[in-house]
């Protein structure tokens, strides 16, 4: 079931209803049948996966807080450990490294036994609820957490279904407390709530998946469009596209969870406006950019180490956060881009902060940070290429043939390329530009104000005006086809 689906519309008004009409002690049970309906709506089979995740790690918890020392809990929590990795080696990545690993074995000349490949579909949402459950375990077993002994609670932490698919990746330490809570209706909570799913609707289907018109055409068949000015145009495009998709998706989140009374973390702060990579990385995908820092990177040393292995850590993490993504050799690429520009970054900082003072940027901070953005956002699209593409060669031919047309071409001949290409795309273009204008405006305004304080505060007619704006863009320029969002595949 997709949040910008016909189903879901139905769904939701009715768990709503039913939610705040049921006594409290009821509202949890609705809510885990709810969510289990709602991920079901999918693969059915899916949902005994995610039962088996709960039931193992209900279990290691609960038994890991009877315990009173680490070393006695550690059985449990390699049980935990070796289920969900296990799960998503299994679903995820086994055919991934068979073929790479045979691949190398050929190359090298070397004997291949036959190995079969799995045919298992992927379960949509298992690298984020895996990933979610795994946080909390580490948190019991750390003692920094009390193991939940309501099964039907933790049930729910793990399905709660705003976030199940997609994140945002939440701690146990701030969902469950939520869960023991009973929530009153509120109607500001509510009006705020659909303001927030609104307007990651307007960022879904009227930004994210009219660019995707003009983005799959050229990332699917990159070979039948050498010239670098529209590879450069569907590289920029997508740079847009998945910050509409997986923003959209976390607003819709955002939004549903606070019309029932929750709260999720804020796993987007306006990332494009950062002024460095590392700036990038503390706004983009908060959650998961957390999640690794806190589970890997300080387990591993962190920065407390002497700088090498500082950076092999920060290397390290990026590269995992890659193959996090997806069972490609393109995401390791994307992942390791990222790791190296954190390496690069923290390793050049002193000499960045000389040429700012050679140049006369340390004396024009607002300058400084243009620059700084500029580059980051350039670096940032880049990457987005191995993301986007289809196969590690599609990737590296997009990025050879990005330089070339430029020379021979004088600036009318790339005007009339562009516009022979805007022409075939127009309606999809006219939109994509109005939604990415009035998207990053809001955003950029977002930073310096709370946006939400600010509208809430000003006159009816003027918010209802703006309501009913956003409303008839949806209508009229959004995309209805049940478009996926990107971050399902994850």
């Amino acid at each position: 079931m997709l949040f910008n689906s016909l189903h879901f519309l139905v769904f939701f008004p009715i768990v709503v209803g039913l939610y705040f009409s049921l006594p409290p002690r009821w509202r949890n049970p609705l809510l885990l049948i709810a969510s289990y309906y709602f991920y079901m709506s999918w693969r059915p089979e899916y949902a005994l996966l995610l039962l088996a995740t709960t039931l193992i790690d209900y279990y290691s918890g609960y038994r890991m807080s009877q315990l009173p020392d680490k070393a006695r809990r550690r059985p449990y929590l390699w049980l935990s450990l070796a289920s969900n990795l296990g799960t998503l080696f299994v679903f995820k990545y086994f055919n991934f490294f068979r073929d790479s690993a045979l691949q190398l074995a050929q190359a090298l000349h070397l004997p291949t036994a036959a190995v079969p490949t799995v045919s298992l579909l992927l379960p949509v949402g298992v690298s984020f609820y895996t990933f979610q459950s795994v946080g909390y375990i580490i948190d019991v077993y750390q003692g920094k957490l009390e193991g939940e002994r309501n099964f039907g609670r933790f049930a729910l932490f793990v399905a709660f279904f705003p976030q199940l698919v997609a994140g945002p990746i939440e701690r146990g330490g701030h969902m469950l407390p939520q869960f023991r809570r009973t929530h009153s209706f509120d109607y500001a909570r509510v009006v705020s709530g659909l303001r927030l799913m609104a307007w990651g609707l307007f960022k879904k289907v009227v930004v994210a998946d009219r660019l995707a018109l003009l983005v799959n055409p050229i990332f699917n068949n990159p070979h039948q469009h050498p010239e670098g000015p529209l590879l450069l145009l569907a590289t920029l495009a997508f740079t847009f596209q998945i910050y509409g998709d997986f923003s959209g998706y976390t607003d819709l989140a955002r939004g549903t969870a606070r019309i029932l009374g929750f709260d999720f973390n804020l796993n987007f702060r306006q990332p494009y406006f950062s002024a460095s990579v590392p700036g990038f990385w503390r706004r983009w995908h908060i959650s998961l950019s957390s999640w690794f820092r806190d589970y890997l990177y300080i387990p591993l040393g962190g920065s407390r180490v002497r700088p090498t292995r500082a950076y092999f850590n920060l290397f390290v993490v990026f590269l995992v956060s890659g193959l996090w993504h997806g069972a490609n050799w393109t995401f390791v690429v994307w992942g390791a881009l990222h790791g190296a520009y954190l390496v690069l970054s923290t390793w050049a900082r002193p000499w960045r902060e000389q040429l700012a003072q050679a140049t006369g940027l340390a004396a024009h901070p607002a300058l400084r940070r243009g620059v700084g953005g500029l580059i980051t956002f350039a670096l940032v699209a880049y990457a987005w290429i191995f993301f986007r593409a289809n196969s590690l060669s599609d990737a590296l031919y997009i990025t050879k043939q990005l330089p070339q047309g430029w020379g021979h071409l004088n600036g009318r001949e790339i005007g009339q390329l562009l516009l022979e290409f805007s022409q075939h795309y127009r309606p999809e273009l006219l939109a994509a530009v109005l939604g990415i204008g009035l998207m990053m405006g809001v955003e950029y305004f977002g930073i310096h104000r709370s946006l939400q304080a600010w509208w809430s505060h000003r006159p009816p007619a003027w918010r209802w005006s703006g309501y009913v704006a956003l409303t008839l863009l949806i209508v009229y320029l959004g995309i209805f086809n049940n478009t996926q969002f990107i971050y399902f595949q994850f």
